[in-house]
């Protein structure tokens, strides 16, 4: 089993990274053997959209421009990371009820027209097909179930534009309520205990 793992928390004692690493090791655990690739959106993150890259997914390869070339890599190599993958792990720490912009613009490399989905006679079809996803969601608060559940704008994007290009098995583990004393202990634990691998 090849295992994507792609961390988006700048944090270094993050909880987002805890629970994806918890999460690997488990399905390590049911699979040994596996491989791992780390792909750290904080460290080295892909560059946001401009127009010479939207100009690059709109070009046929071999009438790329030299600009267009080096815009289109980071996005063959996002495509490539998860092509390659059986498993998906997503880091995806709740900022604002929203993912950090380097996870969004890593999906913005990842979702190309004609490469990871196409528009045919039935409307969009996914193109990323038989992968395993889990997100790793943590926030400070409690946003799976009360009054602050529809503040998290983080789960229903994910499991949209993931489902859009292909990938619908999405399990999402949250590791939430790290900001109250109450929770904060059991947090990890009780996330972690949630995983079947």
């Amino acid at each position: 089993m090849n295992i994507l793992h792609i961390i988006s928390s700048p944090r270094t004692d993050s909880y987002s990274v805890r629970l994806g690493n918890g999460i690997i090791e488990k399905l390590q655990a049911a699979n040994p053997g596996s491989t791992v690739q780390v792909r750290n959106l904080a460290e080295h993150p892909f560059p946001h959209l401009e127009e010479v890259g939207i100009q690059s997914f709109n070009t046929p390869a071999e009438s790329h421009t030299p600009a267009q070339q080096a815009a289109v890599r980071h996005s063959n190599a996002v495509i490539a990371e998860v092509r390659a993958a059986d498993v998906v792990v997503i880091g995806a720490p709740l900022y604002n009820w929203s993912i950090p912009s380097t996870l969004k613009a890593w999906i913005d490399h990842l979702a190309r027209v004609g490469v990871t989905f196409r528009y045919g006679a039935n409307g969009p079809e996914g193109l990323v097909q038989g992968k395993k996803v889990y997100v790793a969601m943590a926030s400070g608060g409690v946003y799976s179930a009360g009054p602050m559940q529809p503040y998290d704008f983080a789960t229903p994007y994910l499991k949209t534009v993931l489902g859009f290009l292909g990938m619908t098995d999405v399990t999402v583990v949250r590791v939430e309520g790290v900001a109250l004393p109450a929770l904060q202990a059991e947090a990890l634990p009780k996330a972690l205990a949630s995983v079947s691998a």
